[in-house]
């Protein structure tokens, strides 16, 4: 997994701003599961237009590339799909930040759990809601990493792991052939 410090400039002033998020992806994969390496963060998001320019002053162009707000103001209207990157110039590490627009993005910010991070408070994705983006990451581009991840999730948090509650997403989801796939 990442050294903590990468993470921290990111979720440190969403954390003073304020902003509802969750650290999703192969970040939170890591921590449920096995360790691999992975180049950046993901971060789901939920902003709204009122919330931009508090966004963009949180992270100075002095320290961090981050979109201006005009740019940001379309990823938040496109809802499906929509996302920013910010780098952390010191460190030029990145973080891959989404926009929250459907329910399943609303169920995992509403069931994200808090982790102690070397000192860092981090707002992790519940492991279901990893698991189901997992499916559909592997849906959409094939990559076994996915199925992986998944694999070492079931494996190691499998205590942790609300069976019906992902049973219900994998059904609602239309992800049986995926979830067939990953536990085989």
């Amino acid at each position: 997994m990442q050294q903590p410090e990468l993470i921290a400039p990111f979720v440190s002033r969403l954390e003073r701003l304020g902003v509802p998020y969750m650290v999703t992806g192969s970040t939170a994969g890591i921590l449920y599961g096995e360790p691999r390496m992975t180049h950046d963060v993901d971060i789901v998001v939920s902003i709204a237009m009122k919330d931009i320019p508090a966004f963009v002053d949180a992270f100075p162009i002095d320290d961090f590339y981050c979109p201006p707000e005009d740019v940001l103001a379309i990823e938040v209207r496109r809802g499906q799909r929509g996302h920013c990157n910010l780098i952390a110039h010191a460190t030029g590490f990145k973080a891959d930040i989404y926009i929250a627009f459907d329910s399943l993005h609303h169920w995992g910010l509403a069931h994200r759990r808090t982790v102690e991070l070397d000192g860092a408070r981090v707002q992790v994705a519940p492991v279901e809601y990893v698991i189901v983006r997992k499916l559909e990451y592997f849906r959409e581009g094939g990559s076994q990493k996915h199925l992986r991840d998944i694999r070492s999730m079931l494996e190691i948090s499998k205590e942790s792991i609300d069976d019906d509650q992902l049973a219900k997403f994998v059904d609602e989801r239309g992800l049986a052939a995926e979830w067939q796939a990953a536990v085989g």
